[in-house]
């Protein structure tokens, strides 16, 4: 990389979808294929706009998610990625991710053709491999056609490969969830992403909550600590709350969020966090190709963020990693101590959901679990000191500042 490049990630959101899962509140379409060529057209043009703002970037990931991506067809996949690679600087090694349902991504064919054309990463949602699990939840695949999408992706030569799943189903017990997880160990992928099922208003699950039995939290977390400790014990690292990989295969892509790496979305809901301003496209597709024909999608965020004031984002993201925070690279990032967060840090150390280990303070799994009540301590402390230096500079002590 020359010096004065930056990483940047690019995500291209795929809306479509076959059918949408009764867990979902992603913005995603099913029954929409006909607007697919106008869409492709739409991010062509948005992608080849945009590629001048990058100029002195190396995109070192790019994540094809949605939806359903693999919906599109190779062809389509394929023009959208030669775009990217003919307009922005894409890094040699760059991680070329495609989400993919194992139903549309068992032509071992179509693979190939993708896997030739530059992605190199094959992120599967597999959820669970249990079929009655599976139809609980709304998905249209089959445990079967994992195993078909996974030989698929191997006979493709795909090094990368990652399956979703999700804990706390319906009727779901531990010995249930234990099967899943061995199962999609026995596939042999090089990550796995680990998600607590969440019911979100207006889904379908959520309309028939009550008729529906779910683990309760106690049993989830059960889960989870089991997952911990199974995939710890199968070679696999944990590097956030809910993803663990390999050694060297964690998602280049994904730490992009969490150490406030810069990224660039494309398509309705897509987010982006570039050139210090984060902004959002309005989840509405047909608004989005007709905006980018007008001369640019309509923004339902745009936010310009001085780099001082990303404090709050540093630490909610930071404590989500095995990494957790650094007191040195926060005060010479943010120009404060540290020191504010170390009475609270020290009550979670007892506890048993924190440690602090060669100077870093980071979340155990235990601490995982609840770490939103954590987060919500560590921005009572910073914002107490930000009240408290306040009033120290209307009393003229500038002592507090650091430097």
């Amino acid at each position: 990389m020359k010096k004065e490049e930056k990483s940047l990630g690019l995500y291209v959101h795929i809306p479509f979808c076959a059918k949408k899962c009764d867990y979902c509140d992603f913005y995603s379409l099913p029954g929409m294929e006909s607007r697919i060529d106008a869409y492709v057209q739409a991010l062509e043009t948005q992608l080849v706009e945009i590629s001048p703002r990058a100029n002195h970037h190396l995109v070192d990931s790019v994540y094809f998610g949605g939806g359903t991506p693999s919906l599109l067809g190779s062809k389509r996949l394929v023009r959208l990625l030669k775009t990217i690679q003919k307009k922005y600087h894409v890094a040699k090694d760059a991680e070329i991710t495609l989400e993919a349902n194992p139903e549309s991504a068992g032509d071992f064919k179509e693979l190939r053709a993708l896997r030739r054309a530059g992605f190199n990463r094959l992120s599967l949602g597999m959820q669970s491999a249990d079929d009655n699990e599976l139809r609980a939840i709304g998905r249209i695949h089959t445990a079967a056609q994992v195993k078909t999408a996974v030989e698929a992706a191997r006979k493709a030569k795909f090094l990368n490969l990652s399956l979703d799943l999700i804990y706390g189903l319906p009727g779901q017990s531990m010995e249930t969830w234990q099967k899943n997880l061995t199962a999609a160990v026995d596939l042999a992928p090089q990550h796995l992403s680990c998600y607590g099922l969440k019911v979100e208003d207006g889904t379908p699950l959520f309309q028939r909550r009550d008729s529906e039995h779910f683990p309760d939290d106690e049993a989830q977390a059960e889960m989870y600590l089991w997952t911990v400790d199974y995939l710890h014990r199968h070679g696999f690292f944990q590097y956030e709350i809910s993803n663990f990989a390999r050694t060297g295969f964690e998602s280049r892509h994904n730490l992009k969020y969490w150490t406030l790496g810069e990224y660039a979305g494309f398509g309705p809901g897509s987010h982006s966090d570039f050139g210090s301003v984060r902004y959002a496209y309005e989840k509405d597709l047909e608004r989005y190709i007709a905006g980018v024909k007008a001369g640019g999608p309509l923004l339902s965020e745009n936010e310009r963020i001085p780099p001082l004031d990303r404090d709050t984002e540093w630490l909610m993201l930071g404590l989500r990693t095995v990494w957790g925070l650094d007191p040195k690279v926060f005060e010479k990032q943010f120009r404060r101590r540290f020191d504010c967060f170390v009475p609270f840090l020290e009550e979670c150390r007892q506890a048993g959901y924190a440690v602090e280990e060669d100077g870093r303070w980071h979340l155990t799994p235990k601490g995982f679990l609840v770490s939103n009540q954590i987060i919500g301590g560590m921005l009572d402390a910073l914002g107490a000191d930000k009240k408290r230096r306040e009033e120290a500079r209307a009393r003229g002590d500038f002592r507090v500042d650091l430097g």
